[in-house]
């Protein structure tokens, strides 16, 4: 059984930054594409950020375009673990974040495959 634990959420201010932490057990974590997703009130969820391992220190990462620059996504196999780093948050970026992981081999980028697992998700809440 996989499961996915998220934690780092909290109320923070215009231009302060968070890093969300989402841990997996189940599963082999180093085969999974992990995503983070979002969900603010009355909106639909929507793609964040997300990484695929290659091997090594080789990963291919994706972002929603409002994120580039903004956020990093990052993950240690070791750990079984997947972080994303939000600096210069603002008001728009209030929202539930989900982590998710996928189970989609190939090449296809993080934004494009579906994924299987899902975490309960942690509020982010930026004031103005």
């Amino acid at each position: 059984q996989v499961q996915l634990v998220e934690s780092g959420g909290g109320l923070v201010q215009a231009g302060d930054s968070l890093r969300l932490s989402c841990a997996v057990s189940g599963g082999t974590f180093s085969r999974y594409v992990m995503g983070w997703f979002r969900q603010a009130p009355g909106k639909e969820r929507e793609f964040v950020a997300g990484i695929r391992w290659f091997g090594g220190s080789t990963n291919y990462a994706d972002y929603l375009d409002s994120a580039k620059g903004r956020f990093t996504i990052s993950r240690d196999n070791a750990k079984r673990t997947v972080y994303l780093q939000m600096n210069s948050l603002k008001p728009e970026d209030t929202a539930v974040y989900y982590c998710a992981a996928s189970t989609s081999g190939g090449l296809r980028s993080p934004k494009s495959v579906s994924y299987d697992y899902w975490g309960q998700g942690t509020q982010v809440t930026v004031s103005s």
